[in-house]
């Protein structure tokens, strides 16, 4: 019995530590389009988003997030950029942050390394998520600008 009440809480605490925004995650259903990359800088200063490609390349990348199942795409296919497609898998806890796995196709229990990253303000048209990164020994904030296809 001591077991099974131990086990209970456990469960629980753990249930409420890392709870998922369900009504956040079930507004990003559908296909969505990164509209702008800004940061402090972004006219001098380049930054390598996702570890994939310039920052400015994801302008016009697609996106699409299936929530029932916390799985989607993103692709990018800008003239001057690399080509690259992969299958996703993302989550948006209580507090706004947005994790998120580039699979590559791998299963994603196999992909060690993601990305965490803020969102805000959602809409039912749009939401942002932002990524904080060192450019040249200074913390800056990249903000993705998500619009609705």
């Amino acid at each position: 019995m001591k077991k099974f009440l131990f086990l209970s809480l456990f469960m629980m605490a753990l249930a409420s530590c890392g709870s998922l925004d369900t009504k956040s995650q079930s507004g990003l259903k559908g296909n969505w389009t990164i509209s702008s990359v800004t940061y402090p800088g972004s006219d001098y200063i380049k930054v390598t988003s996702f570890d994939i490609a310039d920052s400015k390349c994801l302008e016009g990348s697609s996106w699409n997030f299936v929530p029932n199942n916390n799985k989607g795409t993103m692709s990018i296919s800008k003239a001057n950029c690399p080509s690259f497609t992969s299958p996703i898998v993302w989550t948006v806890t209580k507090e706004g942050a947005f994790t998120l796995k580039i699979t590559n196709g791998e299963k994603a229990k196999r992909v060690s390394e993601g990305y965490f990253l803020q969102m805000r303000n959602q809409t039912e048209n749009s939401f942002q998520l932002i990524d904080n990164v060192n450019v040249g020994g200074k913390n800056v904030e990249v903000t993705y600008q998500f619009s609705k296809m």
